[in-house]
């Protein structure tokens, strides 16, 4: 059999037009219906790319210019945009984020979970789409035998130390991390080197209040000792009353993980507060704690819509983290059972039960598929079941647990369209059928999409 050889070489110039876009924001070409996968390349436009890379089936291009631009191309506002990754999507008008967000969702359902006709909402957006985050945790360097923080360079871990900002994150939590940098600097606190693993200050963490506007600072250090500490800790909060925890967490590993295993208040409390809604949760330097509360509320809100409580079901939340979905349950809900594999979310969340007075939800560590089969056994028949798993998606031991179960309506929190639309392909295949979809965009400027979805018994 004669092998085809791909239409381009690697390093040619070419015209080519986007006819559309991948989930993680590529233009896509075709040059005699071979796919080139070009990054910044929007729906419609013609541009002049470099082919990089050329393989049987496809290829990787890079935009050298538009010939034609896409009305719904955008001047990135951030200074660094194309050198940092963390966004995908700043060159991309708002509206069509997404829309194309929506399109992932739709296309996921349809292509891997083989489920045709289900009403996938617009995407609920933000009105506006930055300084959402309210946690940074930026890498420390060095240069020129000063203090830089910065992300990392696309696919390196080289500091981009002109990063003047970063405009998704709160504007507090950027200001606190170029103060710390420069009160260490001035201290002669050593950044960590990665290469000879040598040094103090690894990394930079801020979490914030969106409500409350408490501020915690986590110093991520080799060591445990750090030469001027106390000045470092005095001089911040003698200036930032908003601060109401310093902590330091000590990682003496070589490695890419951020956190190490030990953890210490140096100053303050354990815990910043901040609310969605009318709950209020305790955030400790490792709790999960969702990222943009904003949308978080109109998340849970959509969930609890889904949920139809009356005040007489019994829910279960697997996967319920730390309380924030079981919290909103367990006011509309006769009572609530919240399962989690990680014990420290678990004593977070009977600690978010208690700080709101919430005495009908319960919580128990676990795997969520383990131990759901045994509250079957013990005769507990939920109503409802709410799952917000991981982006790998629910263990199928669960999705068998739960459609044993037979509760009347599952709500689906997901974070990966992929394995939300194969789990759903699960359930449906048990004897449910999904209602209703509705994206949330939870990351603006990235490719990232959470969704809900409402699945009810046939």
């Amino acid at each position: 059999m004669t092998k085809i050889a791909p239409p381009v070489k690697k390093n040619q110039t070419i015209e080519v037009t986007f006819e559309d876009i991948t989930h993680e924001g590529d233009g896509v070409g075709k040059i005699n219906g071979y796919p080139l996968f070009v990054p910044y390349g929007l729906p419609g436009e013609s541009a002049k790319v470099k082919v990089i890379k050329v393989k049987k089936n496809f290829g990787f291009g890079r935009l050298i210019e538009t010939t034609n631009e896409s009305e719904h191309r955008v001047d990135p506002p951030c200074n660094v945009y194309y050198k940092c990754g963390g966004c995908q999507l700043q060159h991309m008008s708002y509206d069509m984020q997404l829309n194309m967000k929506r399109n992932q969702v739709y296309n996921s359902l349809r292509k891997i979970g083989h489920i045709e006709n289900i009403p996938v909402q617009p995407t609920i957006g933000m009105n506006d789409p930055w300084r959402y985050r309210n946690k940074v945790q930026i890498p420390v360097g060095s240069k020129n035998g000063e203090l830089i923080t910065g992300f990392y360079r696309k696919r390196s871990h080289d500091i981009i130390d002109d990063m003047e900002r970063c405009i998704i994150t709160d504007e507090v939590n950027d200001r606190m991390v170029d103060e710390v940098r420069e009160i260490a600097n001035r201290l002669g606190i050593e950044a960590y080197d990665e290469q000879n693993h040598r040094g103090i200050l690894r990394h930079i963490m801020v979490r914030s209040g969106h409500v409350t506007k408490q501020t915690m600072i986590v110093l991520i250090t080799r060591t445990e000792k750090v030469p001027q500490l106390n000045a470092l800790i005095g001089e911040l909060t003698e200036t930032y009353p908003h601060i109401k925890s310093i902590v330091q967490n000590i990682n003496n590993d070589r490695t890419n993980v951020i956190l190490g295993k030990k953890t210490k208040v140096l100053w303050g409390d354990e815990y910043i507060y901040d609310e969605i809604g009318d709950i209020k949760f305790a955030i400790s330097a490792k709790s999960f704690y969702q990222v943009n509360p904003t949308q978080t509320k109109k998340l849970y809100d959509k969930a609890l819509e889904y949920a139809d409580l009356s005040g007489n079901e019994t829910v279960i939340d697997a996967y319920c983290g730390i309380g924030t979905i079981s919290l909103f349950l367990a006011q509309k809900a006769k009572k609530v059972y919240g399962v989690e594999i990680v014990p420290e979310a678990i004593s977070d969340a009977k600690e978010n039960a208690k700080l709101n007075q919430i005495e009908n939800a319960e919580f128990f560590v676990g795997q969520a598929e383990k131990v759901m089969p045994w509250w079957q056994a013990q005769g507990l028949m939920p109503d409802v079941i709410v799952v917000d798993p991981p982006r790998k998606g629910c263990d199928e031991a669960l999705l068998h647990a739960m459609v044993e179960m037979k509760p009347k309506r599952i709500v689906y929190v997901s974070c990966n369209p992929s394995t939300l639309a194969r789990d759903l392909r699960v359930l449906e295949d048990g004897g449910y059928e999904t209602k209703e979809v509705q994206p949330v965009d939870m990351f603006p400027q990235t490719t990232h999409v959470e969704c809900v979805a409402l699945i009810e018994l046939k």
